[in-house]
């Protein structure tokens, strides 16, 4: 893979996972619209890597508090997670949906899934649930007042992001407004709560990579610039978003994934046409 695609792909990831629009969608949709290689599961460990990565530099006090109350410690300053010392507990029931989901239909995901129809049809989908979800906005619920419900529903939300299309981040975020959270609270538990998922699957890649015989050497540097650069950039745009979130709605969102989604159909039935 030659370095500027490695850029460009990594740019992608930055933006598209934490912004509530599909990174799986884009990073399918455009190395097939460029005639690229998208690096296979190489590269695709390196995104994960870094995108781990970013949310650990943006949420490191905030994991260190959450994982020492859980434990029964009192550490952390944060009262707002001092007040729910539960949290860490709730982020592992949470997250358990998406690895049953990830382990049966984790194949398909990779394969038969990376459809374009699929694709944006999910994209349309969900930026549609997305606006319901913003017009039924009027919740004031913060991280103190999370609750073991809300880390089951959300969590089962988090499962169908393995969909490409969907968005781990678009679909958590909008279930979060539903359960009456409010936009900025919604996205931070979103992040938070996709760690563990993100953790595994990088691991899991790792592991599979280790099993194959390791990192091939014309690999070597596109993995390192696709991990540094996915991570640096993914924290400055959680930064970014969680900051827009506390005065502006998902609306722009909404418009985009509705408009790109119409896109990847036309492109769908386009290249069908063609090898036809």
């Amino acid at each position: 893979m030659p370095i500027y695609q490695a850029v460009v792909l990594a740019i992608i990831q930055a933006l598209t996972e934490f912004l509530p629009v599909s990174s799986s969608g884009h990073l399918i949709v455009v190395p097939k619209l460029l005639g690229w290689n998208d690096g296979g599961l190489t590269f695709d460990i390196a995104l994960h890597a870094g995108t781990l990565v970013a949310i650990i530099i943006y949420f490191f006090r905030d994991w260190v508090q959450i994982i020492g109350q859980g434990l029964g410690l009192n550490i952390g300053h944060n009262p707002e997670l001092k007040a729910n010392p539960r949290l860490l507990w709730l982020f592992v029931v949470g997250s358990i949906p998406a690895g049953i989901v990830g382990v049966v239909f984790g194949k398909q995901a990779e394969s038969s899934w990376r459809d374009l129809y699929l694709i944006g049809s999910m994209l349309i989908v969900i930026g549609v649930f997305m606006w319901i979800a913003e017009r039924a906005s009027k919740g004031d619920k913060l991280l103190s007042k999370v609750g073991w419900g809300d880390a089951i529903v959300i969590g089962t939300a988090q499962a169908l992001a393995l969909v490409p299309g969907t968005s781990r981040s678009g679909i958590t975020i909008s279930t979060g407004l539903f359960r009456g959270f409010t936009r900025e609270t919604a996205a931070r538990f979103s992040f938070l709560l996709g760690t563990p998922a993100i953790a595994g699957a990088a691991l899991k890649g790792a592991w599979d990579i280790h099993k194959a015989g390791g990192i091939a050497p014309d690999m070597r540097m596109p993995f390192l610039v696709g991990t540094l650069l996915s991570a640096v950039l993914g924290a400055v745009v959680i930064a970014y978003f969680l900051r827009y979130l506390r005065r502006h709605s998902l609306m722009p969102f909404v418009y985009y994934r509705i408009i790109f989604g119409i896109i990847v159909i036309a492109l769908a039935a386009f290249f069908r046409f063609n090898a036809e």
